[in-house]
């Protein structure tokens, strides 16, 4: 795939970008081993500020990058915008409680003197470079949920950036330059995919990070294995949104086209199949198919557009596929399913019912605007069925009974259980799945954490 900027709203070629040889990335990854050298000697306060500087920086960028990002990756403008808001958060979010969530551990008096020691501790040490493998979906929020984690943590970050918004990575090193990062501190690799298992086998890189689809993960997770190297990898999701017979129909509804459609559905912790109890079924569909057909679709640059176009014509014709095997199969469609004609890479949001296990998007993650509706009986079915997935990111429930809630908390195999709301990262909570959703958790104290040395000191008596 080559590395350049491809508008995806007409498929234009706006700017291409050659793949960094061995000797810059040589360059690059020795200049990150001997900042790191410095750099980790740096305090909390020293690093505070210079994050917050980037905060304000990238507050003050708003507007361009937004535009960036929309060019290169389609996400609706105002959308692109919000993004850019949360990573500033972020980052203001890190250089305000590092010290606190990174701060020595003293083990109870009792265990200490158990142990022989006069005194013990818990100190959370940087683990060196760390290789960042990230997607294109949300350009700028998935790098810095790891780089502002990372760098409060005294590590340096190298990045190696989806090859279709090479802009917005470049910008990403720029930002932390300008905030006055020492040189080194956080350096963007424009390389392709083939070049990634070099960089990952190279000892002055001590760890990896990936978000991205399920085979990148496995072939990250295969080599950083053989290397004996930390990895925190979050791949897939086909996140369940439960609706229970006490819920507030009405606003589930609404919420669940949101839930559904943000970015376009191109994201993993988008709710994408929605299990109904057969009670409040049918005004759930209706109103749900009304609330996706209504939404307006078109130019991203557009202030009142709500759905833009997916980021690449594979990524269309991808969810084309799903969506024609799930009709071939008997499912209906609600709303949507048509291609539209006309340039870009545009879908319009869908809904399918009658679903069963046999179809593909029944298995496989539907990465876009369509959503797959389920009738369950009752809570064990719908416990069932949400569950009827190789991925586990996040999960979505609706219900006003506590004895709903303590059983889907309890029995739903994902990283978070939402109630009443819709799935969404903040940084004071960990974000993470399991089953094939990945491993590891970001953000929060588990976050900054993940690559940290924990280091128990101990004095004797």
């Amino acid at each position: 795939m080559p590395i350049a900027t491809v508008n995806p709203a007409n498929g234009e070629t706006l700017r291409t970008y050659e793949a960094m040889g061995e000797e810059e990335i040589e360059r690059r990854i020795e200049l990150a081993e001997a900042t790191f050298r410095t750099y980790r000697t740096t305090g909390f306060y020293e690093r505070a500020g210079l994050m917050r500087r980037a905060a304000d920086l990238l507050e003050a960028d708003q507007k361009e990058i937004g535009k960036v990002i929309t060019t290169e990756m389609g996400k609706p403008v105002k959308q692109a915008r919000a993004e850019a808001a949360k990573c500033a958060k972020a980052m203001r979010w890190y250089a305000d409680h590092a010290a606190e969530l990174l701060a020595d551990e003293e083990p109870a008096d009792a265990d200490v003197k158990d142990s022989g020691a006069s005194r013990a501790l818990v100190r959370y040490r940087p683990l060196g470079p760390v290789l960042a493998v990230m997607p294109w979906n949300f350009p700028l929020w998935q790098v810095i949920r790891f780089a502002a984690p990372a760098l409060m943590a005294g590590n340096v970050g190298l990045l190696k950036h989806a090859s279709n918004v090479p802009q917005t990575a470049l910008y990403l090193e720029d930002l932390f330059h300008r905030a006055g990062f020492p040189e080194g501190c956080f350096q963007t690799l424009l390389i392709g995919s083939a070049q990634v298992d070099d960089i990952l086998r190279d000892e002055r890189v001590r760890a990896a990070t990936l978000t991205g689809s399920e085979p990148a993960g496995r072939a990250v997770a295969s080599t950083a294995g053989e290397m004996i190297k930390k990895t925190v990898l979050e791949l897939g999701g086909s996140d369940p949104f439960v609706v229970m017979p006490s819920a507030d129909v009405e606003r589930a509804a609404a919420v669940a086209v949101t839930a559904r459609t943000q970015n376009a559905g191109q994201s993993c912790i988008a709710a994408k199949r929605f299990i109904v109890h057969t009670d409040v079924y049918d005004a759930f569909a209706e109103r749900f198919a009304e609330g996706m057909r209504a939404l307006r679709v078109g130019d991203p640059m557009d202030e009142e557009t709500e759905v833009g176009p997916l980021s690449s014509e594979q990524g269309l014709n991808d969810l084309v596929e799903l969506v024609d095997d799930a009709v071939r199969d008997g499912a209906s469609v609600l709303c949507g399913g048509e291609r539209p004609d006309g340039p870009g890479w545009y879908y319009p949001p869908t809904v399918l019912a009658g679903v069963t296990r046999e179809m593909r998007i029944h298995r496989e993650e539907a990465f876009g605007p369509v959503a797959t509706l389920y009738r369950a009986a009752d809570l064990d079915e719908a416990v069932l069925i949400a569950n009827d997935t190789d991925f586990g990111l996040s999960s979505n429930v609706w219900t006003r009974d506590d004895a709903d809630v303590d059983r889907f908390v309890r029995d739903l195999e994902a990283g978070g259980v939402y109630v009443n709301g819709m799935t969404a990262s903040h940084p004071a909570f960990p974000f993470g799945g399991v089953k094939r959703s990945g491993y590891g958790r970001e953000l929060s104290g588990h976050g900054i954490r993940e690559f940290c040395n924990i280091t128990t000191v101990w004095h004797g008596a």
